[in-house]
């Protein structure tokens, strides 16, 4: 049995268990539906950092920060499968290299694609964009909504969970650190 026949037939057995009759007409196609959207909400398993980059890494004598913020991510609470959303914001250091700066959303999306706790995810992106480039240092904060604690527990709306990660240079220098963090929390019109 294939992955997708598999989610089909526990999504049917969900369905009979909070007490719907899976084959009420807008019910029926359901099970395949959401076999479909876990592959997508789930490709992250299946990337590797080096596809996601494909060569995007250039010899540059950049010297000053590079920063790409606002990056929207969505994911999966492993705690309770509800999804966690928001932005996030990226900089760093070049130490000799930079990498293209649209596979820095790619890196976000392949590990927001998985089960994740925000606390982790922060660190996995702040990681790999530190392996690949060896920069001087590498600064990230996400902010996300979770609906674990919007829709359901506490119930609280307008709660925003603030993670971040900060190595060398951003976590030597509180300078360096109030640089990023205030061009990241410039909001343009």
């Amino acid at each position: 049995m294939s992955n997708k026949q598999t989610i089909e037939q526990l999504t049917k057995a969900l369905l009979e268990n909070i007490g719907e009759n899976p084959d009420r007409e807008g019910l029926i196609k359901t099970p395949t539906r959401v076999a479909k959207a876990w592959e997508f909400i789930s490709r992250g398993y299946n990337q590797n950092i080096d596809d996601i980059i494909n060569g995007a890494i250039f010899n540059e004598d950049a010297k000053d920060m590079v920063i790409v913020r606002d990056i929207e991510f969505f994911s999966l609470c492993e705690h309770h499968l509800l999804p966690f959303f928001g932005k996030a914001h990226v900089g760093y250091i070049p130490n000799g290299k930079v990498i293209g700066l649209s596979k820095i959303p790619r890196i976000i999306d392949m590990y927001s694609r998985r089960l994740q706790v925000q606390e982790r995810l922060t660190h996995q992106i702040a990681d790999a964009i530190k392996a690949v480039l060896e920069p001087k240092g590498v600064a990230m904060v996400m902010e996300g909504r979770h609906m674990c604690m919007q829709m359901r527990g506490v119930e609280k709306q307008n709660s925003l969970a603030s993670t971040s990660a900060m190595s060398g240079q951003f976590k030597k220098s509180a300078e360096t650190r109030s640089e990023f963090l205030s061009i990241i929390n410039r909001r343009s019109d």
